[in-house]
């Protein structure tokens, strides 16, 4: 039987950037755009603020492009400060190259399990979903979910009793699978 966890966002998460203001290098997004026409042409920035001394900073979006070019629901989602928008545009590696900015989920995401009943069978066959591209240490979710520690997970993997098709060293943020032999 196939058992499924959920990896979920449960807040947007921070933005490791320097504030030119303070000492800081973490900003919050809230969600909140700020949106300037210029005749037919339209500029957008995400808002973050600063999580020391709440500086605000902007994060383009839209440069000088034609008002006409720009969906309209995009605009609209704009206008509505749309936060799940916000979370779109952060993901987007473009957006973070353009403005040398990285993402820190520390303390952001959640494991949903279902529960633990699948913990005292012989074999479990465990497919791990992203609901969000969130990097992951599959030991600290697989530790995580079966309330072990990391090193017993890593004694697994060593011992041949943890399999999966994905490398569970590093770093992983898109679905995967794995099988726990006790």
């Amino acid at each position: 039987m196939l058992n499924t966890w959920v990896v979920m966002p449960t807040r947007l998460p921070l933005v490791l950037r320097r504030c030119h203001a303070c000492a800081s290098d973490r900003f919050r997004a809230n969600g909140k755009f700020r949106v300037n026409a210029h005749h037919k042409l339209i500029d957008a920035w995400l808002l973050v603020l600063c999580a020391s001394c709440g500086d605000t900073a902007k994060l383009t979006v839209l440069e000088r492009a034609q008002v006409r070019s720009v969906r309209p629901e995009l605009l609209d989602r704009l206008h509505a400060n749309d936060p799940s928008l916000a979370a779109e545009l952060l993901q987007d590696p473009l957006l973070r190259r353009r403005h040398r900015v990285a993402l820190d989920w520390d303390g952001a995401w959640r494991l949903d399990t279902g529960g633990s009943g699948h913990l005292g069978r012989e074999a479990v066959d465990i497919s791990v979903r992203f609901a969000a591209p969130i990097p992951v240490r599959p030991v600290r979710l697989i530790a995580e979910g079966c309330g072990l520690s990391r090193a017993e997970v890593e004694r697994l993997v060593t011992d041949g009793k943890l399999v999966s098709a994905v490398r569970l060293t590093g770093k992983v943020s898109a679905d995967f699978t794995f099988t726990l032999k006790h």
